[in-house]
């Protein structure tokens, strides 16, 4: 049976509500989401979110050896910076962009790394049935934060999925670039690594990013597609996939405090290696 035919879905949209909030709020909501639903307090939950323009660094993006001299390009062109204390390099967050994640309980059952990520592959393919046959999972070599589950139809790369794992649950995201142009957010990423690096010899091999190899979804499929019409297709597929009735909405007050709890535990962490450089 598939990870994602289950009786009960819970569904957070906060395609909305979280633009204007730090991306470290995102990440201190799906610790809460992994240890919620992987302590059985809360069932199986898909969460949507969307940030307004900011970059995510992974900590290696962070160490680059110019990087005091990239972020303000960064900056100058509109986006807010922030690090992740996880792996994975840098991504673009902006309103054309559609985060998703699918949040799991180990407790039946371990769900090992390449199964979190095929999971999210076949919820892709579900949400673009149109499209399905021809979404294909491997590296995208010149895109950014490239990994072995990057999406792509024709050889451009519209998506990444990552992981999360806390306490018995298991987050996996993925940012859909929907609208917009993808190669335009990977020129800033370019512009991050050739700023940031100036041709220093690193130990680290950071990518070499060709704007050509990303897109986005309504690029590739050639209708105007808007992050709104894809968050409609969030929920009718969960609906499809529930038993039971989607349950809908935010965190309960006693929900609220592990979120604070994780917030402040993000929040301090991002601050420590900051100070460490």
């Amino acid at each position: 049976m598939s990870n994602l035919q289950l009786p009960k879905w819970r569904f957070i949209d906060e395609s909305m509500t979280a633009k204007n909030r730090s991306a470290l709020e995102s990440f201190a909501m799906d610790d809460t989401l992994c240890h919620l639903v992987g302590q059985k307090m809360s069932i199986p939950t898909v969460r949507t979110w969307v940030h307004d323009e900011t970059i995510v660094l992974g900590i290696q993006d962070h160490r680059l050896p110019h990087i005091d001299e990239a972020l303000p390009v960064l900056q100058e062109a509109g986006f807010k910076t922030i690090v992740r204390n996880s792996g994975g390099l840098a991504v673009v967050l902006d309103e054309g962009v559609l985060n998703i994640s699918i949040v799991l309980s180990e407790q039946e059952g371990s769900i090992d790394i390449p199964e979190g990520y095929e999971a999210m592959v076949e919820f892709v393919r579900m949400l673009f049935p149109e499209v399905a046959d021809q979404i294909e999972a491997y590296e995208i070599v010149g895109s950014y934060c490239p990994g072995t589950y990057d999406l792509s139809i024709g050889g451009r790369k519209f998506a990444g999925i990552s992981q999360r794992r806390l306490r018995q649950g298991v987050a996996v995201q993925v940012y859909l670039c929907v609208e917009g142009s993808g190669s335009e957010r990977a020129r800033l990423i370019r512009d991050l690594y050739e700023i940031g690096l100036q041709g220093k010899q690193t130990k680290f091999s950071y990518p070499d990013i060709r704007p050509e190899v990303m897109a986005s979804l309504s690029e590739l499929m050639n209708e105007p597609l808007t992050v709104g019409d894809v968050g409609i297709r969030v929920q009718l597929l969960l609906r499809a996939l529930s038993t039971e009735e989607v349950q809908i909405g935010g965190f309960t007050p006693e929900e609220m405090e592990h979120y604070l709890f994780y917030l402040n535990r993000v929040v301090e962490r991002n601050q420590k290696m900051l100070a460490r450089g």
